[in-house]
């Protein structure tokens, strides 16, 4: 049986390595970019940073900086009609996975038209839409490498899982200087999703051979260092770990899918507006413990590769240690319940079984080691109340 690999054409990789988006722009012989992005990269003084660069090469670009956390068909319609209107032939996507999903958006409805929904998973959408430069910001949703991206339908707070080749960034510019001024808050929830992309890309029923080998590394990074930016935000060696940690978990997922956590994550996020990483790490400690029965090796595995369990331990003990570290990091990394994220018990309650099916919808619990039906799926839910 065979594995195919899907992987940006080009990662470049370092500090201050977004200086040379001039240079990669017109190496890709392209002259007309359109920079998707947020208030917040404005006001960092980023967006003029990466303009600068631009010019000095005599490469004219337009922004789109309206998109928003946790990004919705609304949010990207102004820039779709941009992208249509203009005769850019390269997108840059500057900012959280927010930004960057949202350019990913952007890029194959300029180009085709249409509604987000007609690109829903199931369709696997592998045209090819305008090329996209990928610049994240924050160290967690390794959205930079991966041929996925996530758009709330406005009409129905459905947050749609898009998938295929189409989505996928030309080129990724992972520079962990970029991360130095993201707070604790973000940190934490971005940081959290990241090692959730790891560990599930591990456990996941479409692992193989390659996407393990980027999720041992990954987690090898992201476990170590997670608390170490939470605590301190300008700790560079650890800051550099979780940015490369983030990217080979993107690379991890997007070869191999993530599960039941990511499934579970995407309507929280669309019916209460909670953040993406932050929805993930309400969730990860009980889908863990859902699933270790069928596939103690691997949790074992894992425990072990993150530095929580020795190799002498049992799997057993080995998936305990595993189940005490996520609960205690939720612990320190200040991870609230539904409830003390501000959420409504009559309305998350009422809501138990449009989750559960949104959660099935997407396909992702379908990868999950313990796959499990809607009446699971709630239990978990009501668990986290």
């Amino acid at each position: 049986m065979s594995t195919q690999i899907i992987l940006p054409r080009m990662l470049e990789i370092g500090a201050g390595v977004s200086h040379k988006i001039g240079v990669i722009v017109k190496e890709m012989n392209c002259w007309r970019p359109l920079i998707v992005t947020d208030k917040i990269m404005q006001e960092l003084g980023y967006v003029e940073r990466i303009q600068d660069e631009l010019k000095a090469m005599n490469i004219s670009s337009d922004v789109f900086d309206d998109t928003i956390p946790e990004p919705t068909t609304r949010s990207i319609q102004a820039g779709v009609k941009l992208a249509e209107s203009g005769e850019y032939d390269v997108i840059i996507g500057l900012g959280g996975g927010s930004p960057i999903d949202s350019a990913k958006a952007i890029s194959i409805l300029g180009k085709f038209g249409g509604q987000m929904r007609d690109y829903k998973f199931p369709r696997i959408v592998n045209e090819r839409g305008l090329p996209i430069i990928a610049i994240p910001t924050t160290a967690g949703t390794g959205s930079e490498a991966t041929r996925v991206t996530v758009i709330t339908d406005d009409s129905n707070d459905e947050k749609m899982l898009c998938v295929g080749i189409g989505f996928l960034p030309t080129v990724a510019v992972v520079d962990y200087e970029l991360t130095l001024s993201v707070p604790p808050r973000t940190t934490a929830d971005t940081g959290i999703d990241a090692l959730t992309h790891a560990l599930e890309a591990y456990v996941s029923k479409k692992a193989n051979a390659y996407s393990d080998i980027q999720a041992v590394a990954a987690m090898k990074l992201l476990a170590p260092n997670l608390r170490r930016v939470f605590n301190n935000g300008k700790d560079r060696e650890a800051r550099e770990a979780m940015m490369l940690g983030s990217t080979l978990a993107g690379i991890a997922f997007s070869n191999a899918s993530v599960a039941l956590v990511h499934g579970m994550s995407r309507p929280i996020g669309a019916l209460y507006h909670v953040p993406h990483g932050l929805s993930n790490a309400m969730l990860l400690p009980a889908v863990t413990e859902y699933s270790i029965p069928a596939a103690e090796q691997r949790y074992a595995d894992a425990a072990r590769v993150m530095g929580i369990a020795q190799a002498s331990d049992t799997n057993i003990k080995a998936n305990q240690k595993l189940m005490d570290e996520l609960f205690a990091i939720n612990r320190e990394l200040e991870v609230p319940t539904p409830a003390g994220f501000g959420i409504s018990r009559t309305r998350f309650f009422e809501n138990l079984n449009v989750k559960a099916q949104q959660a099935l919808a997407s396909g992702s619990p379908a990868n999950n080691p313990r796959v499990p039906d809607a009446d699971a799926i709630i239990e978990i839910y009501k668990q986290l109340w």
